[in-house]
């Protein structure tokens, strides 16, 4: 699928869910005991949940929280990831042992388990969300980062640019960081879907964004107790997040081809 038709898919989603309020005459927090857990037609396309709210206005609001804190969260993760494996990288000795031990330290651990124990630890929230997932996110970039780092600094536009004169800071930001950009590019498409489930998955265990605020994860928690008697409940938010992180990871696997097949890549 190419970069174009996955980025139009997932411009939709999120378009759809910032325009929830004006797609939508329900508000995706108000309780309607009226129009308990009612099945999908007309009046409600979704169907409602077990409190009579519209599902799908709960599920277009929750995926502008879903997908933003994914982005954030890649975006936080590319950066933190992005310095460390070029400083790593190009300086080497002792800078690069206490910082790949560092890197070392997170993978070492299942990343979805370090962002459940760092959920814990802080007030849960969309921050709290924002910064588990980059805190365990960051030290794949480094890692491949560093790598590529490794591969060019002895190359021979590098030995010019010291010849000449040029500073560390100015060969870090000028020579190699260009050189890293694609690579962190693709390696953040392809994160994103990972980022989706792994949000998904803080929502369904109650550590990420609290009720009654909609998200994905939160509405399949709500929903699994009323799978037999209700499965449109979980139904919509999960085809959406299983939909958004299929696109992304697409996304990633097209942005690679296209960087691959690119002059000097």
């Amino acid at each position: 699928m190419s970069i174009k038709i996955t980025a139009g898919i997932i411009a939709a989603i999120f378009v759809l869910s910032i325009s929830a309020r004006l797609l939508s005459p329900y508000d995706p927090d108000a309780i309607d005991l009226d129009s308990l857990r009612e099945p999908p037609s007309l009046k409600h396309l979704f169907g409602t949940d077990n409190k009579g709210r519209d599902i799908m206005t709960r599920v277009l609001s929750g995926g502008k929280i879903s997908i933003g804190i994914s982005i954030f969260a890649v975006i936080i993760s590319l950066g933190i990831g992005l310095l460390t494996g070029l400083i790593s990288g190009y300086f080497g000795g002792r800078t690069d042992t206490v910082l790949m031990a560092l890197v070392d330290l997170v993978l070492a651990f299942p990343s979805l388990i370090l962002a459940i124990g760092i959920s814990v630890l802080l007030p849960p929230g969309i921050y709290t969300v924002v910064i588990a997932i980059s805190a365990v996110g960051w030290a794949s970039f480094a890692r491949v980062i560093r790598g590529h780092v490794l591969s060019i600094s002895r190359s021979q536009f590098i030995e010019a640019a010291r010849a000449v004169g040029c500073g560390d800071l100015r060969i870090l930001t000028i020579h190699l960081l260009p050189q890293c950009v694609p690579l962190a590019l693709v390696m953040a498409g392809m994160k994103l879907g990972g980022y989706i489930l792994t949000e998904a998955a803080l929502g369904f265990l109650g550590l990420g964004v609290q009720p009654p605020t909609a998200t994905w994860g939160s509405m399949i928690s709500s929903g699994r107790a009323f799978l037999n008697s209700a499965p449109w409940m979980v139904l919509s938010p999960g085809l959406l997040i299983a939909l958004t992180a299929l696109c992304f990871n697409l996304l990633g696997d097209a942005l690679k081809e296209k960087f691959d097949s690119g002059p000097g890549i």
